[in-house]
């Protein structure tokens, strides 16, 4: 990839962008971000290119709140089968051709805003939580490792577990660094984390704090219950977006 005053803006502003939205309902850095650039440059690049913003303001969300180490201890077979299924799947970005992937993250994107609009209601599931967990992780690694999405099945079924808030913030934030940390180590060991990438998503952490930062400000005077449905119907439309110029335009 050649570094570009473009390459560079378009860096900086889907990073602000990103990190503002975390910064007012608290997730969805890793889901702006990969939608934008995945929408503008190639579906390998904008996954390498997610990975450090995404960790960096991720792990911070995952060690404070106080329930860290309860939430390893209660989750660790969700986050191994996750890391595993990562693993395994992002053997598919070894392909030239990544339309297919695109369609795959696309199609995600469509599915978790219609979802998160909805609101269905969530069969209780702690009964199951034993047999279940490592099923989502390995089905939400499978398709962070062929879209770089981490949000589905994994959100709905955190949501299911009706934990307290701050948990399941805290589990969000835990999920999500895992998420990206086995998907850089897994990209690294099959040569398709070129290190120029890694040095461009080292330079998208500032933007995306300085966007947390502001978002975090604007939610002390918006509503995040409408600020909400606005973000996931603009999900659902970049999503659409995706698959339609993958195989259209």
């Amino acid at each position: 990839m050649i570094w570009t005053s473009e390459l560079f803006a378009l860096v900086a502003v889907t990073f602000l962008l990103a990190g503002t939205v975390k910064g007012i309902i608290g997730m969805a850095l890793p889901t702006v971000s990969l939608g934008i650039l995945a929408a503008t440059l190639d579906l390998k690049e904008a996954i390498v290119l997610m990975l450090v913003p995404s960790f960096v303001t991720n792990v911070w969300q995952a060690i404070i709140g106080g329930h860290f180490v309860s939430l390893l201890r209660r989750f660790w077979l969700l986050l191994a089968s996750m890391g595993l299924g990562i693993w395994f799947a992002t053997e598919a970005l070894k392909i030239e051709d990544t339309a297919g992937l695109k369609t795959v993250l696309g199609m995600t994107l469509i599915i978790y805003g219609a979802f998160s609009l909805v609101k269905p209601g969530m069969p209780p599931v702690h009964r199951y939580e034993n047999r279940l967990s490592p099923l989502i992780g390995l089905a939400t690694g499978a398709l962070a490792g062929l879209s770089g999405s981490t949000v589905l099945p994994v959100v709905p079924y955190l949501q299911a577990l009706k934990m307290p808030r701050d948990e399941f913030v805290q589990a969000m934030g835990i999920c999500f660094s895992v998420a990206a940390l086995s998907l850089g180590l897994s990209l690294q060991s099959k040569q398709l984390l070129p290190m120029s990438l890694g040095f461009l998503s080292t330079i998208g952490v500032l933007p995306a704090l300085v966007g947390m930062i502001i978002g975090q400000s604007i939610r002390k005077r918006l509503s995040e219950y409408r600020f909400k449905q606005v973000f996931f119907v603009s999900v659902i439309i970049l999503g659409g977006y995706i698959v339609t110029h993958t195989y259209i335009l």
